[in-house]
């Protein structure tokens, strides 16, 4: 069997990125190893991931000017990521709270209650809670 284990997210910095997700989205730090780049300089090997899930988040630190140039804008714009929760109410609220960047107002969608953020780089999110909720 095959699953998903990891997606990157290209970061300007780790510990910003990672008191991010720790803090604003309730992730879990999943590993944070020192590394090598592929010509030998030093990087970390950053995971974080939502309680209990099996895939998470590697946290990229920018190497270089063209890796710099997709931070916030990996995906040209577009909501690239979804997390979706099983209380709506509750993790917006956190989020809230913890100062997360929302783009949108939150609105019912056949697929579930929906709201789009930004992320500690700029990337935009779904936050999608049950259908029905709300």
């Amino acid at each position: 069997m095959a699953f998903l284990q990891l997606t990157a997210i290209v970061v300007e910095d780790y510990d910003e990125a990672i008191a991010f997700f720790t803090g604003a989205l309730g992730f879990e730090l999943a590993e944070d190893s020192p590394s090598l780049t592929n010509d030998g300089r030093v990087k970390r090997w950053v995971v974080v991931r939502p309680p209990g899930a099996q895939t998470g988040l590697l946290l990229a630190r920018a190497d270089g000017e063209r890796q710099a140039a997709v931070v916030g804008n990996q995906h040209a714009g577009r909501v690239g990521f979804f997390l979706r929760v099983e209380d709506f109410d509750v993790s917006y609220r956190r989020m809230c709270d913890a100062g997360v960047e929302f783009v949108t107002d939150p609105r019912c969608e056949p697929y579930g209650r929906v709201v789009v953020f930004r992320d500690v780089a700029g990337n935009r999110w779904d936050l999608l809670g049950p259908a029905g909720d709300g």
